[in-house]
């Protein structure tokens, strides 16, 4: 169990304390801290928190949070599309709707789960839900992901990532037409303070995020982009291209752009990753085919514009 305690401050006072918590801790939603008060868990100066209680300045709040219960994470036999695999690491072709790793709502079905059915073993630095994962694309991004066999290994890969030493190429097809041939979004991101399951451009607290992009094919109405990561945020390209008035087709967080085909998410895939083989040394590059309904979805716009 983990306890918090915290003052009310003169530009926290009249806020209701369910919204003051969750933006005091930016690791507890405000649903988490609204459970938390009707479970009787939060304390106003000593006494019980009502779910409609607001603050005052110098009001001493007190909560604690119940540890959670991790459940067993198993091996499933779910097919993957290897793209280069050895004693040290395995990259696969991760697939449209597959969630990376484990987490509240998906403890099954994840990329984690079927690593752990294929491989014999996995890096265990992450901890039990996320053995050999070293990074992550979002569930409805397609592409390549690299996972650690040892920790050895995963150590070499992350270093590499924290030095921005990974080469990561991305192709998406976003709304509008992009006018220059090429260009960079260079805009920190952090999270969004009103919606926590969004990311934001974010001058004042964000961390350094950068993207470039070079324009691939025009369309009326999209183009046909690749773009580079520099850094790796969250969310770091479907972020920046929405920021530049571009948002990737089919993003249903980052764009309100109606979509005329028949889409789940965004049309973004990771189809290049190079790396320094932790063992070896070799400069080793890996990618993974487009995906059907993405060239589908170019084949179209290529027919309605007479290509």
């Amino acid at each position: 169990m983990k306890e918090y305690r915290f003052q009310i401050d003169e530009d926290t006072a009249g806020m209701r304390i369910d919204k003051c918590l969750s933006e005091a801790y930016e690791e507890l939603s405000r649903a988490y801290i609204q459970k938390l008060i009707k479970d009787r868990l939060v304390l106003i100066n000593g006494r019980v928190c009502k779910p409609s209680s607001v603050a005052d300045a110098g009001d001493q709040i007190f909560f604690s949070t119940p540890d959670s219960v991790i459940p067993d994470i198993l091996p499933e036999n779910i097919p993957l599309e290897i793209l280069y695999e050895d004693e040290d690491v395995i990259v696969v072709n991760k697939p449209k709707g597959m969630v990376v790793h484990p987490a509240a709502g998906h403890y099954s079905g994840t990329l984690v789960n079927a690593l752990m059915y294929h491989c014999r073993d996995l890096s265990g630095i992450n901890g039990v839900l996320r053995p050999g994962i070293v990074h992550r694309i979002d569930k409805d991004t397609t592409g390549a992901v690299i996972a650690c066999k040892n920790d050895r290994a995963h150590e070499s890969i992350a270093a590499q990532l924290k030095e921005h030493s990974i080469d990561r190429e991305y192709i998406a097809i976003v709304c509008g037409n992009i006018m220059d041939a090429t260009g960079s979004v260079d805009a920190p991101i952090g999270r969004d303070k009103k919606d926590r399951k969004r990311m934001c451009v974010d001058f004042s607290s964000g961390k350094r995020a950068v993207t470039h992009f070079t324009v691939l094919e025009r369309f009326s109405q999209y183009t046909f982009v690749k773009c580079r990561l520099e850094t790796g945020r969250t969310h770091q390209i479907r972020v920046h291209m929405a920021y530049i008035k571009h948002p990737v087709l089919g993003d249903e967080v980052y764009s309100g752009t109606k979509v005329p085909w028949n889409l789940t998410g965004q049309t973004l895939h990771a189809r290049t990753l190079g790396f320094t083989h932790p063992k070896s040394g070799e400069r080793i590059f890996v990618e993974a085919p487009v995906p059907e309904y993405f060239e589908r979805i170019l084949k179209d716009l290529r027919r309605r514009e007479g290509r």
